[in-house]
């Protein structure tokens, strides 16, 4: 039976049958487990800049842990090294997390599962944040590697990205990466790499409410 395309996927695959040279990419990345498929598959089309700004990761251990694995893998990585990727660090500062979402004050935003009004703050900051550096230098693409993940919003994402395209800036490269066996390509080049996965979303909330979600399954 055929499968039916995602609008996303379908915008995307649109956009990448008009190119016609290799244009530079800013790609918004959170972890080298959910950079791997992306790159591969858009190792083809684009010249690749990986850009690392996280600082709803907690704690900042975990933050440098994500980054060292995906500053170790990339040079690891033929795509990488055909889509002439180098990487990215933005400044870490949980405050902007905690600015940008609320959540600190609202109480009911940090018992949230994942794809909730939380995370589409949290989207937004860090995407606007990526857009700025992307049009700062010029670059004629920006997208993200979030969408590969089946605990996020796609919908969410891409309709953020849009908002944030400027007449004369990067245009948003609109993904659902996750879909035709992405986010298993994803698996299984992290098993092939050894590459560490990560078993929380990221922000403190994220962490406290898987940990106690956990907990009440062991009961």
């Amino acid at each position: 039976m055929s499968r039916r395309f995602s609008r996303w996927e379908k915008e995307c695959d649109e956009t990448l049958a008009s190119l016609t040279s290799k244009p530079a990419l800013l790609l918004h990345a959170c972890c080298g487990p959910c950079s791997s498929y992306v790159v591969e598959y858009l190792a083809n089309f684009f010249v690749i800049t990986i850009y690392y700004y996280n600082p709803n990761i907690h704690p900042q251990k975990e933050y440098e842990r994500r980054l060292h694995e995906l500053k170790d893998f990339m040079p690891r990585f033929p795509p990488a090294t055909q889509a002439k990727l180098h990487i990215v660090e933005a400044p870490y500062d949980t405050e902007d997390f905690f600015s940008a979402t609320k959540a600190r004050e609202t109480p009911e935003l940090q018992s949230e599962s994942e794809k909730g009004e939380r995370c589409r703050r949290c989207y937004a900051f860090r995407l606007a944040k990526s857009y700025a550096y992307a049009a700062e230098n010029g670059f004629d693409f920006i997208t993200t590697t979030l969408s590969i993940s089946p605990y996020k919003d796609a919908e969410k994402l891409n309709t953020i990205g849009h908002a944030l395209e400027q007449e004369d800036g990067p245009h948003w490269l609109a993904s659902d990466f996750k879909k035709k066996g992405g986010y298993l390509r994803s698996l299984e080049l992290s098993k092939e790499y050894g590459l560490y996965r990560q078993d929380y979303c990221g922000c403190i909330y994220s962490k406290i409410n898987i940990e106690r979600e956990r907990a009440s399954n062991e009961k």
